[in-house]
């Protein structure tokens, strides 16, 4: 079913609040959900609210909190985040490495301790927007099966990079994962079976039952490549931000523990190399221009296809699952 994006922001801005969060902190929060709805990242919408709510509820999220840093160097940042909403305490940071990223170059923010961030690539445009080059990473419990393993031991550790241009930022954000976990969740609440080859089951069987894939582990995008770059944010990230190897993490997908997953953020003022934006942009639109596959499909670049999806659903409306809308409205009532 389709609703508004204002009604679904207005929805969603007021449970927030209901639930104890300062209006700024909410409309933040409510933002980036859904801004991951207008760009067909189901996954990482709306869905994942009602966790929010409970984990609100039983005090694993600290509204208010935006994280304290100390600068451990002259461009390295590492943030407590308090418990705070994932959005909060990374835009937080982001301001924070903006003070120094011009006279450094490079500014990077290790995270630990806030709430799940969601799409990495609504943090990297922001960055990208305002002329500075963005990398972000984040970890999460283990979900994914080693190349050539059945069991869940890595996260699905996301990557995104923005990178400004003289027109639209180039936008890139990928898990590590063949897909991510709420992608799954998503098949689930839909009772629509998941493509074969996403994940085992808890036996370690290939399966395409989405509530069989919930209890088994997802399989690394491109096997062993993506096993290893995911392994490697992996280590990063726990390496700069002292967060939980994967299978010591929790507080993404659930409402009992607290969050302790680790968080990269990276800044680059552009102007500190020798290239131009006015180049990227030119090159970009020769990829675009190639000669494709098939001529009813042209060749795009990262964040063409979320930027037109974004444009149809500003338009046509969100298509949110009827049981979620319901449940939705239902705590809206109570």
């Amino acid at each position: 079913m389709r609703q508004s994006p204002e009604a679904l922001r207005s929805l969603t801005q007021s449970l927030l609040e209901k639930h104890g969060a300062p209006a700024t902190h909410a409309a933040l929060q409510a933002d980036l959900l859904l801004e991951a709805e207008l760009r067909g990242l189901a996954s990482h919408g709306l869905q994942r609210l009602p966790l929010l709510l409970s984990r609100l509820n039983k005090g694993l999220i600290n509204a208010h909190a935006r994280g304290t840093g100390e600068w451990r160097r002259h461009a390295l940042l590492c943030v407590d985040g308090e418990r705070g909403f994932g959005p909060v305490v990374v835009m937080h940071a982001m301001e924070s490495l903006r003070t120094v990223v011009k006279d450094t170059g490079i500014a990077i923010a290790a995270i630990r301790n806030a709430n799940h961030i969601g799409m990495l690539a609504y943090y990297v445009e922001a960055a990208a927007r305002s002329d500075l080059i963005c990398l972000v990473m984040s970890t999460s419990e283990a979900l994914v099966h080693p190349f050539g393993g059945t069991r869940p031991l890595l996260g699905t550790n996301p990557l995104a990079i923005g990178i400004p241009t003289a027109e639209e930022p180039f936008v890139l954000d990928l898990a590590t994962s063949i897909v991510s976990m709420g992608k799954i969740n998503n098949h689930a609440l839909r009772d629509e079976p998941i493509p074969a080859g996403w994940a085992v089951d808890g036996e370690g069987q290939a399966t395409t039952d989405p509530n069989r894939a919930k209890g088994g582990a997802i399989a690394p995008f491109g096997g062993a490549k993506g096993y290893g770059l995911g392994l490697a944010i992996e280590l990063l990230v726990a390496t700069l931000a002292g967060s939980g190897f994967a299978p010591m993490v929790g507080g993404t997908l659930d409402d009992t523990r607290v969050a302790n997953k680790g968080d990269l953020l990276v800044l680059i003022d552009p102007t500190s190399g020798m290239g131009n934006t006015s180049a990227l942009s030119a090159y970009l639109s020769q990829l675009r221009r190639s000669l494709p596959h098939d001529p009813a499909n042209p060749v795009t670049v990262p964040g063409d296809r979320a930027r037109a999806r974004r444009a149809v659903a500003l338009v046509e409306g969100i298509d949110i699952p009827q049981p979620l809308f319901q449940q939705l409205t239902a705590l809206a009532a109570a």
